[in-house]
């Protein structure tokens, strides 16, 4: 990809900031284990405290919507994730979905549940964060995104502790998640045991999707994978 000044076309941003494009077996959501070009956006306006992409919140370059898509062609695969960082904190991450979805490409969009994703083409499946106390950032959840989800989409909560996992079940009850979409349960990684969070769920019988890391499980907390 060559590097572009920024620019605009018709009146909308064209181009965005990239930390990085690379090719690997989806770790998360309902699309684990498919081969996925991931297109990781530059810039966060959250500071989770188990962050583990704290490389995308500065540096990345800038490149025209035109030559991301070009390089996620080289790839030859179906599936597209956009991710940061926070992908929506770049006003462009809406034009780049709907050209990604134009090519014919599944496409997710992992965000933080922080910025509004009533924009987000329809097509798009979008996993929707919310924040848990123990993230430190809960107080930036969005609440208004839950009217914009869609059968097709997924909510992840990230549990740090068994008082993350009481709260999270408060929510879903408060809140009528489980009318939504699916509701994912990912343990922070190396804060609980995997077993621990299986364990609570069965107990409870909560109607939720258990998910582990499975990039992590296989190379480690490795960047670009």
């Amino acid at each position: 990809m060559q590097q572009r000044n920024k620019v605009k076309d018709v009146g909308f941003e064209r181009s965005l900031r990239l930390t990085e494009i690379f090719f690997s077996l989806q770790g998360e959501t309902k699309t684990v284990g498919l081969p996925t070009v991931f297109i990781r956006l530059t810039g966060c306006p959250l500071r989770c405290q188990y962050c583990d992409t704290a490389y995308a919140f500065q540096g990345g370059k800038w490149y025209d919507i035109q030559d991301i898509l070009a390089e996620v062609r080289k790839y030859d695969a179906n599936y597209v994730t956009v991710t940061g960082g926070e992908p929506l904190a770049q006003k462009a991450c809406i034009s780049l979905l709907k050209s990604l979805c134009d090519e014919g490409y599944n496409v997710s969009l992992e965000t933080s549940g922080a910025l509004d994703i009533s924009q987000v083409d329809e097509r798009v499946m979008k996993v929707v964060d919310i924040k848990t106390p123990d993230s430190l950032e809960a107080d930036k959840n969005n609440w208004q995104n839950i009217s914009y989800l869609l059968p097709h989409d997924q909510i992840k909560f990230v549990i740090c502790s068994e008082s993350d996992y009481e709260w999270s079940k408060q929510i879903i009850q408060q809140k009528q998640l489980t009318s939504c979409c699916e509701i994912l349960f990912s343990p922070s990684y190396q804060q609980i045991r995997a077993g621990d969070l299986a364990d609570w769920i069965l107990r409870d019988k909560l109607p939720v999707r258990l998910q582990i890391q499975l990039h992590k499980y296989l190379w480690g907390d490795v960047q670009g994978r």
